[in-house]
């Protein structure tokens, strides 16, 4: 199970970075969505292919970054988390942990 997360922790830094960086106008097929909250303010978009690689979507209205994380476990300890956002001058930054 820890191969297939850090394999996911990989990807996710590769399929983030295109989704924010590239200018890209359409989106990506993504057969799954939910609103992970009430308020319809973070929205996740999912998908996987026929080798099993996850594509993920993250729309979420912030001021200024976002957390992200997968546990095999629903709990913080041992899950693997993508940390992203905008700086003031406009550039982008992620963390993988």
């Amino acid at each position: 199970m820890a191969v297939l997360f850090s394999r996911i922790k990989g990807m996710l830094f590769l399929l983030f970075l295109p989704c924010f960086c590239s200018g890209q106008s359409t989106p990506p097929l993504l057969r799954f969505s939910v609103f992970l909250d009430p308020s319809n303010m973070v929205y996740l978009r999912w998908d996987r292919d026929e080798q099993e690689l996850m594509m993920f979507e993250l729309q979420v209205h912030t001021t200024g970054w976002v957390a992200f994380g997968f546990s095999p476990h629903g709990e913080l300890p041992g899950s693997d988390i993508v940390i992203g956002g905008v700086f003031p001058n406009g550039s982008i930054y992620f963390s993988v942990s």
